[in-house]
This record gives structure tokens, sequence and C-alpha cells, in this order.
């Protein structure tokens, strides 16, 4: 679609990052069935072994521990792409829209401010990790990877808080928090 001659520079450049984000929440989704499908693939072997060998992989548990934790923290990463965390705005959306913008802006000031913090902590906590060379206990997994995934999660959700303050404010209320048409994960 061609750009109209109302359109603002920033127009064109919204599209693009919107599609890259979008693009990236969609690769996050697909590692993350992948990582489910291996958890229960593990799970599975486990159990087998277990009940008809009566031997069991001793990391297992272990690894589908650090599994779920990269799920959950980067899945907060599509769900905060998708716009669909949980909230109650009920009486949010019988206010007027300059005060829904403001508690738009507020809530993603919000969001930086929090998930900043919590990436902050989690990167110096596992950068920690890597200097000592922390292992887990059975699977001797590098402890840097389960926290670092924490970081990283915190660290785009940063992004798409950042992103999303933009385009509320340049494009306004309706713009900032559209659904998509078609399935596609927008803000």
């Amino acid at each position: 679609m061609e750009p109209s001659a109302g359109d603002t520079p920033l127009r064109g450049e919204v599209s693009v990052i919107d599609k890259a984000l979008d693009r990236m929440a969609r690769v996050i989704e697909l590692a993350l069935a992948l990582a489910f499908i291996m958890a229960v693939l593990l799970n599975f072997g486990n159990v087998v072994g277990r009940y008809l060998f009566g031997a069991s992989l001793l990391a297992s548990d272990e690894v589908q521990v650090f599994i779920m934790v990269a799920m959950t923290f980067l899945g907060a990463v599509v769900v905060t792409r998708r716009n669909a965390h949980l909230r109650m705005d009920v009486l949010v959306q019988l206010m007027p829209a300059p005060v829904r913008l403001a508690l738009r802006i507020a809530e993603q000031l919000l969001l930086l401010a929090l998930a900043g913090f919590v990436l902050s902590q989690s990167y110096f906590y596992a950068s920690q990790m890597l200097r000592i060379g922390r292992t887990s206990d059975m699977a001797g997994v590098p402890m840097w990877i389960p926290h670092g995934a924490v970081a990283l999660g915190f660290a785009l959700i940063v992004i798409l808080a950042a992103w999303r303050l933009v385009t509320v404010t340049t494009r306004g209320l309706d713009e900032g928090t559209a659904e998509p048409a078609g399935g596609e994960v927008r803000e």
C-alpha cells in the first residue's frame, strides 16, 4: 500500500517496525511450541524409562523446569506484543478518550519501569552465573542460560513497551491499541 500525502515519515517506519515485532513474536511462539514438545517428550521418555525399565533420566526434571522458566518469560513477550495481559478495564472503557489515553501512557511508563528493574536485576544475576561458571547439579546446564531467559524476556518487554508508548503518543489511543485482523500479532 502506497503512503498517502498526509502520512508522516513515522507512519512508514511504524509499519516496518510493527512487522518486525510481529515476526519476532511469531518466532518466539514457534520456539516455545518446540520447547513444549521437547518437554513433553522428555517427560514421556522418563515415564516410560521409569515404569518399563526401572531407570529414569536423572536430569530430566531439572531440564523441564528450565524449559518452563523460558516458556514463562518468553511467553510473556508474546502476551505483551498482543496486548493480551490480564486487566480490569471495565471502568476505563467508560472514561473519555483523553483519560483513557493518559491511563494508557501511564500503563506503558509503569511497565517500562518495572520491566526495566527486573531486567537489570536478572541481567546482573545471569552475568554472575556466567562469571563464576555455575552449572546445574544434575544436567550440567550453565545457569546463566535459564537466568538469561528471564533477562531476555524482560529486555524484549522493555522494547515492546517503549514502542507501544511511542505509537500511543504519536498515533493516538485507537492506533496504539488496535487489534489486528487475520490473526496477526499487533499491539
